[in-house]
């Protein structure tokens, strides 16, 4: 299924269990524990697992997703840390909000080809100057791999691509990367991934 409508993702996050886990990605922890708190915007939040991580470290977390089902277990899973996370349920391009943003953090955001570009960009006005991207996906090299990850070459990432749908970005790193995923049943095994750090110019 190329395009993941919210049917899908319901379906998928409708297990008691959070699939993906309870623990934040481990690239955007990283990362997160290196910048001063702030407020923060998590598209295709999903099960709420980052959103808890940067809630519980002083952020202030917008985060959003097409899924109701992903959205209830966010929320249960902030209620039960004792933290509060604005939580819309909104596609990606018709996401709005007053504030703008010190961070926004992608992980695994696999937009439909179609739109990715124009996603990007319209994320992208929401984020300050000198603001932050903290960016994990999956690699083209990816396709085919057990580990997880959409099986269509055109939604997956090279560097190339990242440099153009991110224009004027510094990026403190880009790289592709052979890791290792522990994130549930679904991100399991040897992965190929893209990972980014930049700050925008302006």
């Amino acid at each position: 299924m190329k395009q993941y409508p919210a049917q899908f993702w319901n379906e998928r996050y409708e297990k008691e269990e959070y699939i993906y886990g309870t623990s934040p990605n481990q690239f955007f922890k990283e990362q997160l524990d290196t910048l001063p708190s702030g407020s923060i915007l998590l598209p295709a939040e999903g099960e709420g697992r980052n959103a808890l991580y940067a809630a519980k470290n002083g952020w202030d977390v917008t985060a959003f997703d097409i899924s109701s089902i992903g959205k209830e277990k966010a929320i249960k899973l902030a209620v039960s840390q004792n933290v509060t996370i604005d939580y819309q349920i909104e596609n990606v391009l018709n996401f709005e909000s007053d504030k703008r943003f010190d961070t926004i953090g992608l992980s695994y955001a696999h937009f439909p080809a179609n739109i990715r570009k124009k996603a990007h960009l319209h994320l992208l006005k929401f984020l300050k100057p000198k603001g932050v991207v903290i960016f994990e996906a999956f690699a083209k090299a990816q396709l085919g791999n057990p580990s997880g990850g959409p099986q269509s070459e055109e939604m997956l990432f090279s560097i190339e691509e990242v440099k153009i749908e991110f224009p004027d970005f510094d990026f403190k790193i880009l790289k592709q990367e052979s890791i290792t995923l522990s994130e549930g049943n679904y991100h399991k095994g040897n992965a190929e991934v893209i990972r980014f750090v930049g700050m925008k110019k302006k």
